[in-house]
């Protein structure tokens, strides 16, 4: 069950991503279980399976926008990261950062079930 303290113990800082909803703990949770249905997780990891950095990094850094502004920090440190590389089309292997997040994505979506 999503609550405030099943986000903290993921690892979320609630207090940051209340806050930056104006203090509306109940809006801040309804944005919080839109994140696992986000279809740019898929669409991130399609494109680096295609090879396709600039599409990848447009993925990458709108969920690191989304990620960071809800304080999902167990998600968007890993995104952070994705989306760094990607910025400077650096090639490398992006599978173990993807599995962490597709991970994180997964515990994420059974809290708000």
């Amino acid at each position: 069950m999503l609550t405030i303290d099943a986000l903290k113990a993921f690892g979320a800082d609630t207090d940051d991503g209340v806050g930056r909803c104006f203090g509306n703990a109940d809006f801040y949770m309804n944005l919080v279980k839109t994140v696992p249905a986000e279809k740019k997780f898929d669409e991130l990891k399609s494109a680096l399976d295609a090879g396709d950095l600039d599409k990848a990094f447009e993925h990458a850094h709108a969920l690191k926008g989304v990620l960071t502004n809800l304080s999902l920090t167990p998600i968007s440190d890993p995104m952070i990261e994705i989306t760094e590389h990607l910025r400077s089309s650096k090639q490398m292997d992006y599978a173990p950062l993807v599995e962490t997040v597709m991970e994180k994505r997964e515990e994420l979506r059974k809290m708000c079930e």
